[in-house]
């Protein structure tokens, strides 16, 4: 469906304007303009007076989804190391694979890659595509692309699941224009509806006020970024094997128009939120960047990282890679510690599957409470002090 106004009838009145859902439409002089923000959702159609808005009904290709089998993961490796992701979406392909009744693929790239492969099938992978060739010793969109697509062109997999990470957010669009299906960002949940198999997308909407199910009915391969973090890897299978597939990777001149001069890694302080085993995070309730010092006192003290509420990052006390929340990172700590943190819902839904929560807080009311394993009510610039003293 597309949204068009019918300019000869359209008498400046505005209503389309005030009842749009999102803001996607203006007025120009006497004349309602639809702008890049609509949805073609109908409302302004439906509310106009005069008739002088219309959806038009387009022509849709589809594609015959009965020939596409299979769930796929894009394995990410980086310096010959695969990324935990990787690992979490093959337990979660696992699952969605069992529940759809097919196999569970990975799909991995790169140069000198081939020893990766027996990871992959311990982790629960039933077949791993892996294409070998130097001009994937780096990752580059268009080399990357070329490979996978290929490869979907021909196996043909219903779901393809790829890590929200720098590399899987500029990959998964790419491969989704040229397979010409959609693509969920960011999910934090995915199921299969069990009527017609097809796969749920869940994610944060309307700047994580509300969360949205998303499914790709029509097109093929359904695919989704997974936050890192969110989903159980399992527990692997020493030993265990599968069916090996080598993809074919040769490129010609012009292929790959990127090209890699230096990669030049940073040197400084790294925080690796998705990894930690226990996390202490400050929110606005610290008062000030100095209250990081008590919180980093405790982590360290704990062995573990430091994290922070958006509220935190926004008034600019710490940097944005230490953010916990949907606008940040998704953790699952054996340990999460929340200090001065309210507990709003876009920060819960960040750190809500931690094995154990302590909220410390003034305000008992406080929601992060009704998430906390233990609460304690007090002031954190007390209550700290006192933990650490009590830890020896």
């Amino acid at each position: 469906m597309s949204v068009k106004i019918i300019n000869e009838k359209c008498k400046g009145c505005g209503l389309c304007a005030k009842n749009c859902p999102f803001d996607a439409i203006t007025m120009e002089g006497k004349l309602a303009v639809i702008g890049m923000g609509c949805t073609s959702c109908g409302v302004c159609a439906e509310n106009c007076p005069f008739g002088a808005i219309e959806n038009i009904q387009e022509t849709v290709h589809k594609v015959d989804i009965s020939m596409f089998h299979g769930v796929w993961v894009f394995a990410e490796q980086r310096s010959g190391e695969l990324m935990n992701v990787s690992l979490e979406l093959l337990g979660e392909g696992r699952r969605l694979a069992d529940a759809i009744g097919c196999e569970l693929s990975a799909v991995l790239c790169g140069e000198n890659i081939e020893g990766l492969t027996d990871k992959l099938f311990e982790y629960g992978a039933d077949k791993v595509y892996y294409a070998d060739a130097p001009e994937l010793a780096n990752y580059t969109t268009d080399g990357y692309t070329k490979v996978i697509y290929h490869a979907i062109l021909k196996y043909k997999p219903e779901v393809v699941l790829l890590g929200a990470t720098h590399i899987g957010r500029d990959l998964g669009p790419s491969l989704a224009v040229k397979c010409g299906t959609g693509l969920t960002a960011d999910c934090t949940g995915l199921a299969i509806d069990p009527e017609d198999k097809k796969l749920m997308q869940t994610r944060p909407a309307f700047g994580g006020n509300l969360m949205a199910t998303i499914a790709c009915p029509d097109h093929r391969p359904q695919m989704s970024t997974v936050r890192p973090g969110v989903m159980a890897k399992l527990e692997p299978v020493p030993g265990r094997k599968g069916e090996l597939i080598k993809l074919e990777a040769k490129f010609k001149k012009g292929d790959i128009r990127q090209v890699i001069h230096e990669v030049v890694k940073n040197i400084g302080e790294v925080v690796s939120l998705t990894d930690a085993d226990i996390i202490v995070s400050g929110g606005a309730g610290l008062g000030g960047p100095e209250g990081f010092e008590t919180i980093k006192a405790l982590a360290d003290k704990l062995g573990g990282v430091v994290g922070a509420s958006r509220a935190a990052v926004d008034s600019g006390w710490i940097d944005h890679s230490h953010q916990v929340g949907q606008t940040g990172t998704t953790v699952k700590p054996k340990l999460y510690i929340a200090c001065g943190i309210s507990g709003a819902i876009q920060h819960l839904a960040g750190m809500q599957n931690s094995g154990y929560i302590v909220a410390i807080n003034t305000n008992e009311d406080a929601p992060i409470f009704e998430v906390a394993d233990y609460g304690i009510v007090g002031d954190l610039y007390k209550v700290i002090p006192a933990i650490i003293e009590a830890l020896g």
